[in-house]
C-alpha cells in the first residue's frame, strides 16, 4: 500500500528514532486537508437535493468526527499511531519506551479527534457572535444583554476567547521551537498530556505491520462466527475504519491539491451561489389564482418586515432577526430549503 512506500523513506538508521520537525508538521497538515474536502462534497450533495442530503451538510462536523474516531481508534489499536503518523512512518510509544497501554490510546484518541472538534465549534461560535455584534452595531445586543444571562456569557466569551486562542497558538509554537532545537521530545502539548512521544518506524515495525494487515484480511474473509452484538459492532467499526483508511491511502497525494484548492473557498462561494437553481414558483389554488406573500410581510414571522434582509441563495426578503436566527440554527432557507449560511444575508437599504 501507499503508506508502506512512505515508510521506506523514513526507516533510517537505528539510532535516529526522533522524527524531524518537517515530518512532524507534514503529518499534522495531512488530515487538515481532509475536512474541507469532505465538507465541500456534502455541500454539493445538499445543493443538488436539499431534502435528501441537506442533513449531511448541517451535521458535517459531527459525521466527520465520528468517522475520524473510528479511523484513529483502528490505527492506534493496530499500529500505535494515528493515520497520518503511520503514513509518514511514525509511531507512538510511552515516554520511557514500550508499547502503548489502553490509557495512552484513549488519551491519544481524545486529543486527536475530540479536541479538534471542540476547538472547531468554539471558533464557529466566536465568528457567529462577532458577526452578530458587527451586523447589529451593538445596539440590539446591548438591549438584550440587560435581560438575558446567555447574552452576557456570549459577550464575555467574545472578549476572552481571542486571548485563549492566542495562548494556545503560542504554546504550540513554543513546543515546536523547543522540539526543533532538541530541548524537548514533544512537539505539542497534547503528546505530553497523553504521556507519549513520536518515534520513527524501524524495518521490523514495518514488517510487523504488513503481517498484521495480512492477518486482518484473512480474518475478515474467514468464517469466524460471533453471535454477540458487541462482536458484530466491533467488526463493523473495524471494516469502516479499514475502508476509510484505504480510501485515504489511495487519494492522499490528491489531498495536497485539495488543500490548495479549498483555501480559495471565499472566491468559490459566489460561483456556488450563482449556480443554485431558481426557487420553485408559488403554489396555485384550485380557482387559478396565485397564493402570494405580501411584499411587505416577512415569510417567517408573518408580520410587516423590519430591517429588511435578503437571503442570496433564494432571493426572498425577511426581517433580519428572523432570518438570522433561522439560518444560524438550520443552515437553510426557510422557504426553498437551499443550504445557506449567515454570510449569504444581504442588508437592504430601501428609500424612505
Amino acid at each position: 500500500m501507499a503508506e508502506f512506500g512512505a515508510h521506506l523513506t523514513t526507516a533510517g538508521a537505528e539510532g535516529d528514532e526522533k522524527p524531524s520537525i518537517f515530518e512532524v508538521l507534514a503529518q499534522e497538515s495531512l488530515m487538515t486537508a481532509v475536512r474541507p474536502a469532505v465538507k465541500h462534497a456534502s455541500k454539493i450533495l445538499a445543493e443538488r437535493n436539499p431534502a435528501r442530503y441537506g442533513w449531511l451538510y448541517r451535521f458535517n462536523d459531527e459525521i466527520y468526527t465520528l468517522l475520524d474516531v473510528l479511523l484513529q481508534h483502528h490505527y492506534l489499536r493496530t499500529y500505535s499511531a494515528s493515520f497520518s503518523e503511520n503514513f509518514y512512518g511514525l509511531k507512538r510509544t510511552q515516554i520511557h519506551g514500550g508499547n502503548l497501554q489502553n490509557q495512552h490510546q484513549l488519551k491519544s484518541l481524545a486529543f486527536l479527534t475530540l479536541l479538534p472538534y471542540i476547538k472547531l465549534k468554539l471558533d464557529q461560535k466566536f465568528e457567529a457572535v462577532q458577526e452578530e455584534e458587527a451586523d447589529t452595531g451593538g445596539i440590539i445586543s446591548d438591549a438584550i444583554q440587560e435581560q438575558s444571562l446567555w447574552k452576557k456569557v456570549e459577550r464575555a466569551f467574545r472578549s476572552v476567547y481571542p486571548y485563549v486562542h492566542m495562548a494556545w497558538e503560542g504554546a504550540m509554537l513554543y513546543y515546536q521551537f523547543t522540539y526543533m532545537f532538541d530541548k524537548s521530545q514533544y512537539h505539542s502539548p497534547q503528546l505530553q498530556l497523553a504521556g507519549v512521544k513520536l518515534c520513527n518506524l524501524t524495518a521490523e515495525d514495518i514488517q510487523l505491520q504488513q503481517s498484521k494487515g495480512t492477518l486482518e484480511a484473512l480474518g475478515a474473509g474467514g468464517g469466524s462466527k460471533q453471535g454477540t452484538i458487541a462482536g458484530f459492532l466491533g467488526k463493523a467499526a473495524a471494516f469502516t475504519a479499514v475502508s476509510v483508511s484505504s480510501a485515504l491511502s489511495v487519494g492522499v497525494f490528491f489531498l495536497q491539491f485539495l488543500e490548495w484548492w479549498y483555501s480559495e473557498e471565499n472566491q468559490t462561494t459566489a460561483r456556488a451561489v450563482s449556480t443554485l437553481p431558481a426557487p420553485p414558483p408559488p403554489a396555485v389554488k384550485y380557482d387559478g389564482t396565485t397564493q402570494r406573500i405580501h411584499p411587505s410581510v416577512c415569510p417567517v414571522c408573518g408580520r410587516v418586515r423590519t430591517n429588511d434582509t435578503a437571503l442570496s441563495t433564494s432571493g426572498y426578503v425577511f426581517c433580519y432577526p428572523c432570518i438570522y436566527n433561522f439560518v444560524q440554527k438550520h443552515q437553510r432557507c426557510p422557504i426553498t430549503g437551499y443550504p445557506s449560511a449567515v454570510d449569504h444575508l444581504i442588508k437592504l437599504y430601501l428609500p424612505d
